[in-house]
């Protein structure tokens, strides 16, 4: 029996520094130590767990009876909470299912042509093989370089490529990229004066749509003049800074700073990385245009990556394990800078402030114009909205007495059914009209 009692709190132990070590693992080897504050809380439990297993060599047989009771049904419990938990994720998953049917069945009555059935990585090995010698690759977001170890953080994609977007609309938006791996036709880039620069994350990037529907070609179209996106899915505040200081010319006349509902959370990981906070010194650069070689190589090492993956196990009995669901649920109860997914906090508002700021004084230097274009996503018209985060945006925006778009006000309130501007009045960016009225309402606002 006490053989056994030694087991039991050697099992423990051993549990307790596995449970450490990878935590150690996570935070300072996968996050480089830039995210001890959300595994503070993993550091306490694994200690209690060491503390509590040394304690148990030292209890006699009964409490210990109690206690494997107490384990076994506490372990339990979470795994039929996890259970339940991913039950009711796979209704929901069904009922999207049936939405996606619905959508493609609108497609074919409405254009007589087949929903485009691929994934993404089948449509990008087609076109290599159709594509001869063009360079093909495939739009990822930039944040996926937050934990590489690299010398250069890059603001674009691959340059004079062939680039594979999104699908939501029944077939997949590509574009030719430009010289520094945006959006743009090449020649933009020659012109003597650029009327409009635009900044942003996907809706600006021009995601599921293509040329000339996407809110920088439309307006290239309204204008008659230069206009140079440097979107990029993904993009919050300090990207959008980042790319302004990096890729703006003294020729620009106008900056068009498109925000987009998710911009804080997308900050909030931004600040994390260990170059994109250096932008907040006025001086720091990577002079990015003169190094868009490198920009190339690292960008393609990353999508060779992301196509390579193999997973050896089935990634949802693991995040099963983990109790992922469930994990996911209790943080949104730990202290708001420790959660993953915290809503807007004080810090976040005072950097977002800064960055602003910064890019007003930027700006001025320039002798451009800026501008603020609020969009608003479909849970905006769909449910009974949280309309915190417009209302605090707005707010600051108009205090710092920069030019606020208001495209809910000016666009989506005026329809009369707002959700028509989505793609078959479903989840996603904007469709082709949706694009063309927040263009057309920008152009508005800023002619001369």
């Amino acid at each position: 029996m006490n053989l056994l009692k030694k087991k039991l709190s050697l099992t423990i132990l051993t549990i307790s520094l596995l449970l450490l070590i990878y935590t150690l693992y996570k935070s300072e080897i996968i996050w480089d130590g830039n995210n001890r504050n959300y595994y503070k809380t993993y550091y306490l439990i694994s200690s209690i767990l060491i503390c509590f297993s040394i304690i148990t060599f030292f209890l006699n047989e009964k409490i210990k009876q109690y206690l494997i009771i107490s384990g076994v049904s506490l372990i339990l419990s979470l795994y039929l909470f996890e259970g339940y938990l991913t039950f009711k994720e796979q209704l929901s998953k069904e009922q999207l299912s049936k939405e996606q049917l619905s959508k493609e069945q609108l497609y074919e009555e409405q254009t007589g042509k087949k929903w485009d059935q691929r994934n993404k990585l089948d449509v990008y090995k087609d076109l290599k093989m159709t594509s001869n010698n063009t360079a093909v690759s495939l739009t990822i977001p930039l944040k996926l370089f937050f934990n590489k170890n690299s010398n250069i953080m890059p603001l674009s994609a691959i340059s004079n490529s062939k680039t594979i977007f999104c699908n939501e609309n029944g077939y997949y938006s590509i574009y030719q990229s430009d010289r520094y791996g945006f959006n743009n036709p090449d020649n933009e880039w020659d012109k003597k004066e650029i009327e409009y620069l635009l900044v942003g994350d996907s809706f600006t990037h021009g995601a599921c749509v293509n040329r000339p529907n996407d809110i920088s070609s439309v307006l290239r179209n309204l204008s008659k003049k230069t206009v140079l996106n440097l979107g990029m899915a993904g993009n919050g505040p300090l990207l959008e800074y980042a790319t302004l200081k990096e890729y703006m010319s003294n020729s620009v006349k106008k900056i068009i700073w498109i925000y987009y509902q998710n911009d804080f959370y997308n900050l909030k990981n931004e600040l994390k990385n260990e170059i994109l906070p250096k932008y907040l010194n006025k001086n720091f650069t990577q002079n990015l245009k003169l190094n868009q070689y490198e920009v190339d190589i690292l960008v393609k090492k990353l999508i060779n990556e992301e196509i390579k993956k193999v997973k050896i196990f089935n990634e949802n009995i693991i995040f099963f394990l983990k109790l992922n669901k469930t994990r996911s649920l209790l943080n949104n109860h730990l202290p708001i800078d420790q959660q993953p997914n915290f809503k807007i906090n004080k810090f976040l508002i005072i950097e977002f402030i800064k960055i602003l700021n910064l890019t007003k004084d930027l700006i001025k230097q320039n002798n451009s114009e800026l501008y603020f274009v609020y969009l608003p996503d479909y849970s905006h018209y769909k449910m009974n909205y949280d309309n915190t985060d417009y209302i605090l945006v707005k707010n600051i925006v108009n205090e710092l007495k920069i030019p606020f778009i208001d495209i809910h006000k000016e666009v989506f309130v005026k329809e009369q059914n707002p959700l028509k501007l989505f793609p078959f009045e479903l989840p996603g960016h904007y469709n082709i009209d949706g694009y063309k009225k927040v263009a057309k309402t920008i152009y508005k606002f800023t002619k001369d």
